[in-house]
């Protein structure tokens, strides 16, 4: 019965084969854990288990719907439909539209992104004549959504004198109010933000132990999987719902806990057996993606942490090769290395180039690369850029469909009401915005009744507004009856949007008019999918309310048998990053560019990790904390491990900064992996020479010999080997003594190699640290680093 067991190793079938009571699966990094938390389900479906009791958790939709299929395999395609899977967002955001009478919401609430949410934030700025360049709106969102994370409601905010004391302090006191305001305008508008999702949830079992309960007895067993990238809200709803019958395994690797900016808080799963003394804790070390060199390597790394579970990960893969160094000189010079590199490899190996990733610390880096893959015609794609569900033409498209459901939400509302043009100008807009924050209404209130309201505005314009509302009116009424892609291309033709695109002949016009037929296409897709029975109860719930509002038409005549629009909007509303990127492509085969917080989850069997440069990686925030340090190497051990055959690693010694030239050093993460495992170029010197390297340089100097054009300099760091440094001397020069630098003081005038004569006009912290501000004639103000700026003092 259970012979697909038989494809585990000894661990990981004892893991999945222990399905009572509270478990614990710490999976190293290509351990096989998403096999072992699939065979797991299947396995508590062959023990007798329904699928209907089975909640499980994972970080994106994606990863639930492969999941999905899988079990598929096992236990048959209907029972796992039963399942209830997915990520934390989509699964409970489905029992919010169940009970969200409960919490005074309608039950087809609007879901606002990011944007929708800083468009909200500005306007309540906007309300309150605060400064936005003070009151910067994606910060003040930050704030808030650190806040909900910690389930801070605005009120227990507003009453905290640690809050508003920190608020004062950054110039930000109505912060508190700022936030109350906007919690009370997504309510009026029938919206919650993706963070009102956990946090209402937790409202919802906190205050209605009914509730709570009727989930307890329904999720019999849960499983959570990266359980380290959990936050507070999500940590609670877990403990609260797996109370009864703590039947929960969480998986995830302490190692890889990257996400703290998020709220993630990695003493969740360290903290795991406070919470079930009676814990079963199984390691999964064995590593299938990577080398033996790369699996060395990376626990080289890691070992570093002092916060960790103790674990020695190991594969039985071959040896491979040893991680490459490349050193740059520039920021340019490493984005045309890295491409070249990519090049030879893909000639030498007949690769794909889609076997290759670029991973980097910030999105900003990204140019280089770019400019050096176009230069080389070697096709790439970046993630983390504009999805397509962000692009302007299918945000339009959206705001009508989101109002159509929901006619409360200001801010679909504020986006499509000029929307093709209809000659209702911004300043009509803003009468209509402080008329419904005058009386505490929502806007389409306002526009509803325009007779009830003082706003003057001519008769014209009323008009306008008039037919817009019956416009959207006729929309809403025709949503029982359609499927939702006849629906959809009904708003699209009707409201003008297809004609404006269609007309618009330019390259960028026919692109924008093709992504809203891309959009219909997938639309149509989806509602030739059959409806999961979780689908089903919500939709029941959906009509039901319908039923209560008393519609024109008669709702019985409705066909309960289609998918229908809102239940599009539920589904790609809560798409995760990862799920946005994974968009229909007729050409995947491209060379992969994106953050390292990006790439978590995938492998590749070729990967650069790029600029690893001190302050930058790790970056100049996280190294006076030793939990954030550790942070950002359990971040440089992810980029490490998603290698299954070649990892790469690159620095540049200068890069431009706020327009200014930076002197680099090399990352202390390259120095933690022991040399054995690394491959530098015989013509570079090894990263160490910023730390431990220096010294050695300096007393080696006596014993350089000179030719016409190269310095020959014994380093002593590799055994047997003499590295060759190129030098810009001609045969007359005479090489600076770096050590001399340290005498230097402010005022001193210098010469520079490349910048020329300069004056020292500052100088800041201590050697070998020391930072100089050079005032040069020709080249301006720079910022160099003494011990590497090559200066003779005139």
């Amino acid at each position: 019965m259970d012979h697909y067991l038989d494809e585990l190793n000894t661990l990981q079938r004892a893991a999945a084969k222990a399905t009572e009571g509270p478990v614990m699966i710490i999976a190293g990094a290509g351990s096989g854990k998403t096999r072992v938390l699939t065979y797991r389900i299947a396995h508590i479906m062959e023990k007798g288990a329904d699928a209907f009791n089975i909640l499980a958790l994972t970080f994106t939709n994606k990863a639930a719907k492969e999941m999905k299929e899988r079990i598929a395999k096992i236990v048959g395609p209907g029972e796992a439909k039963n399942l209830w899977m997915g990520t934390f967002h989509s699964v409970f955001a489905k029992i919010l539209r169940i009970e969200a009478s409960k919490l005074g919401y309608p039950s087809n609430f609007t879901i606002y992104d990011t944007d929708d949410s800083k468009s909200v934030i500005k306007e309540i700025l906007k309300q309150f004549n605060l400064d936005d360049k003070i009151y910067k709106p994606s910060l003040v969102l930050n704030r808030i959504s650190e806040a909900k994370n910690k389930l801070v409601s605005a009120a227990q905010y507003l009453n905290n004198p640690i809050t508003q004391q920190e608020d004062s302090s950054s110039r930000k006191p109505l912060l508190g109010k700022v936030y109350e305001a906007y919690q009370r305008r997504n309510f009026k508008a029938g919206a919650m933000d993706f963070d009102d999702l956990l946090f209402q949830t937790n409202v919802l079992l906190r205050d209605f132990p009914d509730v709570l309960l009727k989930y307890q007895n329904k999720f019999r067993f849960i499983l959570v999987d990266e359980y380290q990238d959990t936050n507070f809200s999500q940590y609670l709803i877990i403990k609260q719902l797996a109370a009864r019958f703590q039947n929960i395994c969480v998986v995830g690797d302490d190692a890889q806990s990257i996400y703290a900016f998020r709220g993630a808080n990695i003493q969740n799963i360290l903290n795991f057996e406070k919470d079930y003394p009676d814990l079963k804790t199984f390691k999964l070390e064995q590593n299938y993606r990577s080398t033996k060199t790369i699996v060395a390597a990376a626990n080289h790394i890691i070992a570093n942490n002092k916060d960790q579970f103790k674990k020695t990960v190991f594969t039985e893969n071959e040896d491979g090769q040893k991680l490459k160094v490349i050193k740059a000189g520039s920021d340019n010079e490493e984005g045309q290395k890295i491409v070249n590199s990519i090049f030879e490899i893909r000639m030498q190996n007949q690769a794909k180039n889609s076997d290759f990733a670029i991973l980097y610390r910030t999105n900003a880096q990204s140019r280089s690369f770019e400019e050096s893959l176009r230069k080389l015609n070697i096709p790439y794609k970046i993630y983390g850029g504009i999805s397509f569900y962000q692009r302007k033409e299918i945000k339009d498209v959206l705001s009508y469909f989101r109002l159509t459901i929901n006619s409360s939400d200001d801010e679909s509302l504020r986006r499509v009401i000029n929307y093709p043009a209809r000659g209702i100008g911004q300043t009509t807009l803003d009468k209509i915005t402080v008329a419904a924050a005058e009386h505490d209404i929502n806007m389409w209130t306002v526009i509803s009744n325009l007779k009830d309201f003082n706003l003057g505005i001519n008769a014209g314009i009323a008009s306008k507004i008039n037919d817009f509302v019956t416009q959207i009116k006729s929309y809403s009424l025709l949503l029982p009856y359609k499927d939702a892609y006849d629906l959809a291309n009904y708003i699209a033709v009707n409201s003008g949007i297809v004609k404006e695109l269609y007309t618009d002949k330019t390259p960028e016009g026919v692109s924008r008019y093709e992504n809203i037929q891309e959009l219909l296409n997938g639309i149509k897709d989806f509602v030739e999918q059959p409806r999961t029975p979780q689908e089903n109860e919500l939709n029941d719930v959906i009509k039901l309310e319908l039923q209560k509002k008393e519609t024109e038409l008669a709702l019985e005549e409705a066909n309960t048998s289609i998918k229908t629009l809102d239940e599009f909007m539920q589904e790609i509303t809560l798409l995760t990053s990862v799920d946005k990127e994974d968009e229909k492509d007729t050409d995947k085969d491209k060379v992969s560019m994106m953050t390292i917080h990006a790439a978590k989850g995938l492998e590749f069997p070729y990967v650069y990790i790029v600029g690893l440069e001190e302050n930058l990686f790790p970056s100049q925030l996280s190294i006076n904390s030793r939990t954030d340090l550790e942070e950002e190497r359990r971040l440089f051990y992810v980029a490490v491990t998603r290698a299954e055959k070649q990892a790469t690693l690159s620095y540049a010694t200068m890069r431009y900064r706020f327009g200014n030239v930076t002197y680099c050093e090399p990352s202390r993460f390259i120095d933690e992996i022991d040399e054995k495992f690394l491959d530098y170029p015989e013509d570079q010197v090894s990263p160490s020479f910023s730390k431990n390297t220096f010294d050695k340089f300096r007393d080696n100097y006596n014993s350089v010999s000179n030719d016409s054009n190269t310095s020959i300099i014994n380093l002593n760091l590799k055994p047997k080997k003499l590295i060759r440094l190129s030098s810009s001397f001609n045969s007359n020069s005479t090489p600076a003594d770096l050590s001399l630098n340290r005498s230097l003081l402010s005022g001193d005038n210098v010469m520079h190699e490349k910048f020329g004569k300069g004056q020292i006009v500052s100088l800041e912290g201590s050697w070998p640290e020391t930072k100089a501000t050079i005032q040069f004639e020709k080249a301006g103000n720079k910022s160099l680093l003494l011990k590497f700026a090559r200066l003779t003092k005139l």
